[in-house]
């Protein structure tokens, strides 16, 4: 029940018909009775600029969650952000000071390293590909460098967006080995499927499925249903597949600690959610 005390954490991008947040939020909210929602808000790119600032002014706003296609935009619209954002390039959660100030972090990686080892897997050492070099292909790369990878490939049709990522990358991670430029699975220990491919029935394939190797962990962060074209063509592979789902119910924990809630365990979590796809 929402009322004039709840806490309203806006769930920002476009288009907002794939969201599964609130979903899994609120239901959690409401089995522990607390006074907050997270809210849907579809904002285009074109309006973001003019948007975004206006929605942190409510008084009742305690924070935002941010989705495609704002996660790189909306930096230059924060007063801080963490060292996660400034190695991934992008921010995914907004939360506001006693001073008023807007302060950004990043965890989209951090849901996909915690989900990498919630299947018993490990990134130390590993040979990593991450095809899409967005906001969350940023995060993932960041993340599975502080993870212990030791190579991580970057693969995106915006050419400019891998040599960028890889840049930051090198500057923060000396000893990291970053390539850029193919697409090719072959070798690699880890595949991650990063871009919006697979969101909607048609699209092409994000690499060569057939260079997979089946012993390689093919992990997915579409998450529009649980098993995309992708990961059910890796499964036929042999390979071991995590779904896109997964990364978001593991890092909602991180997220609600940064909004200054209680942590719920994974089995809370999805004991309550409503997600469906």
């Amino acid at each position: 029940m929402l009322n004039g005390n709840t806490k309203i954490i806006a769930h920002i991008g476009y288009p907002t018909t794939t969201f599964k947040s609130p979903m899994i939020y609120n239901p959690w909210f409401d089995a522990r009775a607390i006074n907050a929602a997270v809210i849907p808000l579809g904002v285009k790119s074109e309006d973001f600029g003019r948007a975004f600032p206006e929605i942190c002014r409510f008084t009742n706003f305690h924070g935002a969650l941010i989705t495609m296609p704002h996660k790189v935009s909306v930096i230059a619209l924060l007063d801080e952000v963490s060292t996660a954002v400034k190695v991934a390039g992008s921010c995914n959660a907004v939360g506001r000071d006693s001073d008023g100030r807007l302060i950004g972090d990043m965890f989209d990686g951090e849901g996909f390293v915690r989900g990498v080892a919630r299947h018993g897997g490990s990134l130390r050492g590993k040979r990593l590909l991450v095809v899409g070099a967005g906001g969350v292909g940023s995060a993932i790369a960041a993340s599975s460098a502080a993870a212990g990878a030791s190579e991580v490939a970057l693969y995106d049709v915006n050419a400019s967006s891998t040599d960028a990522l890889a840049n930051r990358l090198r500057q923060s991670y000396p000893n990291l080995t970053v390539a850029v430029g193919s697409n090719d699975p072959s070798g690699f220990d880890v595949v991650v499927n990063a871009t919006p491919l697979g969101m909607y029935a048609g699209d092409p394939m994000p690499l060569d499925v057939s260079r997979l190797s089946p012993s390689t962990y093919v992990a997915e962060v579409v998450m529009r249903q649980e098993t995309t074209a992708f990961l059910a063509a890796a499964k036929a592979r042999g390979c071991a597949v995590q779904v896109g789902i997964d990364m978001l119910f593991e890092q909602i924990p991180a997220y609600l600690e940064f909004f200054g809630f209680p942590a719920p365990t994974q089995e809370e979590l999805r004991a309550v959610a409503r997600v469906d796809y």
